[in-house]
């Protein structure tokens, strides 16, 4: 007896998200994922969950001066690689209330900006090929009491064995111009996050990223940082390059203000469990 294609295709699916499910029940956040150490790439999110009531903490540091510094009285050696000249700090705490679920809080001082977040893991590897996580978040300036930018996306990533892990990760950011609705021609910008993490030893990596417009608002020069970085325990220390300053979705969206102008800067997470 042949069965009807879609009483065929509904078993498969239940067949599929019965999978899903005992796999989902299975797997122990906890355990480590060398090829996907960390929660972010270097400013871009990563699909790593996060394990249910526990917490991970992480501080951003961008120094302000370019490294290729025509206006500044002093050379970048003399300005100790920009330590001398000031830093845009951030720092974050994220939790994780539920299986599946982190929020977060991430505070930076760049227009004293804070942004809430929240990330769920819908699809995990192993299942599928890939993993897919849902991101949404809202960014509020002056210490969120001035203007705000909600965002919402997709994270899309793949490990490739304990040594490499790739990332997509298409983002809708309103509310990206900074001028009045009625004099702009676009309110809001949509990227595609792109990047990758490569373990190059046991506790080393390299890493990269990019934030390419797609459509909307794009008023300087794309969002684009490589980073190595060390594991130690349950520490990442990163040091990195960029040509923004970015560290959330709406700085991010509008990018850096020239090709030309690269940063120095670091990230240092630490996971409590």
């Amino acid at each position: 007896m042949t069965r009807p294609p879609i009483l065929t295709a509904t078993l498969g699916l239940a067949l599929l998200l019965t999978a899903a499910a005992a796999f989902a029940q299975d797997e122990d956040d906890r355990v480590l994922k060398p090829a996907e150490p960390d929660f972010t790439l270097i400013s871009l999110p990563t699909a790593l969950r996060l394990p249910e009531h526990k917490l991970a903490f992480r501080v951003t540091h961008r120094f302000t001066r370019p490294l290729d510094c025509d206006a500044c009285s002093s050379s970048l050696l003399g300005d100790a690689f920009g330590i001398d000249l000031g830093a845009q700090i951030g720092l974050e705490l994220r939790y994780a209330p539920f299986r599946n679920l982190q929020v977060g809080v991430h505070r930076t001082s760049g227009n004293k900006t804070v942004a809430f977040f929240g990330e769920y893991g819908l699809v995990r590897q192993g299942t599928l090929p890939v993993e897919v996580a849902a991101w949404g978040a809202v960014d509020g300036t002056d210490n969120f009491t001035g203007s705000y930018s909600p965002s919402v996306g997709a994270i899309v990533s793949r490990r490739f064995s304990e040594w490499a892990a790739v990332y997509v990760e298409p983002i809708w950011v309103n509310n990206t111009n900074p001028l009045p609705q009625a004099l702009a021609d676009h309110n809001d910008t949509f990227i595609v996050g792109v990047g990758t993490r490569i373990r190059i030893s046991s506790t080393v990596y390299v890493v990269a990223e990019m934030a390419p417009r797609a459509s909307g608002f794009a008023p300087n020069a794309n969002h684009g940082s490589f980073a190595i970085e060390k594991r130690l325990g349950g520490h990442l220390f990163q040091l990195n390059f960029s040509d923004s300053l970015a560290t959330t979705m709406s700085q991010l969206a509008r990018g850096g203000g020239s090709t030309s102008d690269w940063y120095m800067g670091f990230n240092i997470t630490r996971k409590f469990y």
